[in-house]
């Protein structure tokens, strides 16, 4: 799902993952500050997941519950653990992916998809994924020509970066031949977006600051709850680094941005 205009068809693309008990055309109004402002260097796909869901706190009274359903959720209902899914879990989610990714190339979208974008439980999905993808890249670059890896979602292979608006730590071991994935330490650039009066800030700031490695994390705080920043001025602060990581990571060709000289105090960067 992209609701992005036919001109930015050529862009590259960010992966967008809802929360849990909302859905893509849910995500999509939420951002649509953020689709405004990356949208000028960027083509957003908003992926549904795989799992019915209830509604999200919230979620129904905002949108209503007929208008606005289904409702997904990116694990089973049945899902206990906190760090490993099965095999059937992450093979559903990487379709969900795949699928997302078709729909937006059958409307003409040649862009390669260089970010994920997630908030809440669609920010640990996309942690998560990210983390995958370093391992992964990890081993393509050490294997011999002969030697095979299996990519759980091949469309991923260029991912660089992810932003992670109010995601909770652990991160999620994404690959049953390794479980012990989620142990390692995201080295890939992350944008992490905290809302000060969330009231899971604490796991946020834990996902930060013991699962990220510091060099490649910058932090943006705003000042609000557990929720997608709309205001112009948040967002902007969002955006700017954004930008600054898609362009070290070469997402983005360097150059002028509207957005790149923004500083606010609201935002903290690590590193500084």
């Amino acid at each position: 799902m992209a609701l992005t205009s036919s001109s930015d068809l050529i862009f590259p693309r960010i992966l967008c993952l809802h929360g849990g008990g909302t859905n893509a055309r849910i995500f999509s109004t939420q951002c649509r500050v953020l689709r405004r402002q990356l949208g000028c260097h960027f083509r957003l796909v908003f992926a549904d997941a795989p799992f019915p869901s209830p509604a999200g706190p919230d979620v129904t009274s905002v949108y209503g519950a007929s208008d606005w359903s289904p409702f997904r959720s990116w694990f089973p209902m049945h899902a206990t653990t906190r760090v490993t899914l099965d095999e059937h879990a992450i093979g559903s989610l990487d379709a969900c992916i795949a699928s997302a990714m078709r729909d937006d190339d059958r409307l003409g979208a040649t862009g390669k998809l260089v970010g994920l974008l997630g908030f809440s439980q669609g920010a640990k999905v996309a942690g998560s994924l990210l983390l995958r993808c370093q391992r992964q890249q990890m081993e393509r670059r050490y294997a011999s020509r002969s030697s095979s890896s299996h990519d759980g979602c091949p469309r991923l292979s260029d991912v660089s970066f992810a932003v992670l608006l109010a995601g909770r730590a652990p991160l999620l071991s994404l690959d049953a031949s390794s479980p012990d994935l989620h142990l390692d330490m995201l080295a890939l650039p992350t944008v992490h977006v905290h809302g000060l009066n969330d009231a899971g800030i604490a796991l946020h700031r834990d996902l930060l600051h013991h699962c990220c490695e510091t060099s490649t994390a910058r932090l943006v705080e705003w000042d609000g709850d557990h929720r997608v920043p709309i205001k112009t001025g948040d967002v902007a602060a969002v955006v700017a680094e954004v930008l600054v990581v898609a362009r070290e990571t070469g997402a983005l060709v360097s150059g002028h941005s509207p957005f790149s000289d923004l500083t606010d105090g609201r935002t903290k960067h690590t590193p500084s």
